[in-house]
């Protein structure tokens, strides 16, 4: 079993940066994709951000903003989280898969964080 457990969210004002961090109970050099997802209030989860052997991939509303890394010695996935906005106040979760492919599919993701909440002020 895998634990996962997400920090660095809290309240900042627009424009402000946060890094997210991703902490796994076991080593994560056998996990083929990381993946960041949110869901803000009403809304349904969205992925923002995956990094897997190919590079990484972000959604059109992050790309310049954010940035996904994993360091493979501290077992910890990271979301540079720069220029926030607003509409990035969510529960930011994170998530990993073991098989290839089909990391674009929230039900492919094997386990995932409780989340931690992002608010940004106007």
């Amino acid at each position: 079993q895998v634990q996962l457990v997400e920090s660095g969210g809290g309240l900042v004002q627009a424009g402000g940066s946060l890094r997210l961090s991703c902490a796994a109970s076991v080593s994560i050099l056998s996990i083929r994709a990381m993946a960041w997802y949110r869901q803000a209030p009403g809304k349904q989860r969205e992925l923002v951000a995956v990094i897997a052997s190919g590079g990484a991939n972000y959604a059109d509303s992050v790309k310049g903003r954010f940035t996904i890394s994993r360091d493979n010695t501290k077992n910890t996935g990271y979301l540079q989280m720069n220029s926030l906005k607003p509409e990035d106040t969510a529960v930011y979760y994170c998530a990993v898969r073991y098989s290839g492919g089909g990391y674009f599919r929230a039900d492919n993701y094997d386990y995932w964080g409780r989340g931690t909440q992002v608010t940004v002020s106007s």
